[in-house]
């Protein structure tokens, strides 16, 4: 709402692999470009299921900020910063905490799932029930109105937007609202503020969305408006509240699924993993290992690529005359095994050189990632400063 700023962080698991890479880093790289974008570790959020194993925390941290940086994230246009390192985070975790209700909690769709799939850890810490919380807190602390996520986490980020809209309802309520609305609304100039009249009364009257959508766009384009008047020109828009926490939007992306080497999710901790930095002569001993379709017992027996681990990778990997050329030789037994891999090697191969290459200053160097992240860290804890000043003060904590 007051910025194209895009949120989206990982918890720290030390080397990146392929399925990083293309499930959420390639759209990182290509965000930065056109969006302002923050990108944190969430080792806080670590310490929600492995609370007791912190040892490794750091060192993995480090770890994958080189992997982020190697996939060509560039400082100069993305925020790159430690969750930790910004204690606003924890504050406002703290402060959302005491007015988002426990119901909404346990109706997470990961709660349960979680505590399944992690049987053997546990989970009855008010730290694993409340990390949506600080999840909220790492993206409204920002006030960012963006989140990249798959279909799957958009009921995390419509979590958000309620705590966000709970806050507002409560927080935002502010003596003389309307009057100073009006008076924010002169300081437009006498031909914007008609025209957001003229856009909040077909949003209020009559519930057109594309007037909401372009009243808004109307106050981002606005830079001369002070931040507090700003936030209740938000606000006045839809109602009598001053928003203080904008509401974020999910960001849907494309998020390829890329397999393990035993076709399962891939994961480190699976021992399934192609590492985004892997050694070419490891990667072709990786791929060459893979399970292939069970049926073909024998070089001539025909298969079908459905059944193979190995073709998901072809559908990231290969262009249509080489997925074509795979589909035809597997079925008819036309190919083999070794020769339908072949092609996926060479890609990977080639996708990682420059990776590698991006990587190496960073490995021969640490303190360049450490300097960078610091410098991060400094940038994002100016912006949570700004956003508590203003949360402070609606909630009374304000003794200046």
């Amino acid at each position: 709402m007051f910025a194209d700023r895009v949120l989206s962080g990982m918890r720290p698991t030390g080397r990146m692999h392929i399925g990083h890479y293309h499930g959420a880093l390639k759209n990182w790289v290509r965000l930065q470009e056109e969006y302002e974008c923050l990108y944190f570790a969430a080792d806080w959020h670590a310490l929600t299921t492995h609370y007791e194993t912190p040892e490794n925390i750091a060192a993995m941290t480090w770890e994958m900020m080189v992997d982020w940086l190697a996939a060509g994230l560039d400082p100069t246009r993305s925020t790159l910063f430690i969750q930790s390192q910004v204690m606003e985070h924890a504050e406002l975790t703290l402060l959302l905490g005491m007015m988002t209700p426990v119901g909404w909690l346990e109706r997470v769709p990961t709660f349960k799932d979680q505590q399944q799939k992690l049987a053997d850890r546990d989970l009855s810490t008010w730290g694993f029930l409340g990390y949506p919380v600080m999840q909220g807190a790492d993206i409204l602390i920002y006030r960012a109105n963006m989140v990249p996520v798959g279909e799957d986490q958009v009921s995390h980020v419509e979590l958000v937007r309620e705590m966000a809209r709970r806050f507002n309802n409560i927080y935002g309520r502010e003596p003389g609202f309307e009057d100073k609305a009006k008076a924010a609304m002169k300081k437009l100039g006498a031909k914007k503020a008609r025209r957001y009249g003229e856009l909040r009364a077909a949003f209020q009257e009559k519930g057109d969305e594309a007037a909401l959508t372009a009243a808004r766009d109307l106050l981002s384009d606005t830079q001369s408006l002070a931040l507090g008047d700003r936030e209740r020109l938000f606000g006045y828009l839809e109602g009598s509240r001053r928003m203080i926490l904008p509401e974020p939007e999910a960001l849907l992306t494309e998020n390829p699924k890329v397999p393990g080497l035993d076709g399962q999710k891939m994961s480190k901790s699976y021992g399934n993993a192609i590492l985004m930095r892997e050694d070419p002569a490891e990667v072709a001993k990786k791929i060459r290992t893979m399970q292939t379709d069970p049926a073909r017992v024998r070089r001539s027996d025909p298969g079908n690529p459905e059944k193979c681990p190995v073709w998901p990778l072809h559908k990231i990997y290969s262009d249509e005359a080489t997925r074509k050329w795979v589909w035809e030789g597997c079925t008819t037994a036309g190919i083999g095994c070794l020769e339908c891999k072949q092609p996926v090697i060479d890609a990977i191969v080639r996708e990682q050189a420059p990776i590698i290459e991006r990587a190496q200053k960073y490995v021969d160097d640490p303190t360049l990632v450490r300097n960078i992240v610091a410098d991060g860290c400094e940038r994002a804890r100016k912006l949570a400063e700004e956003t508590m000043r203003d949360v402070r003060a609606a909630m009374g904590l304000s003794y200046d």
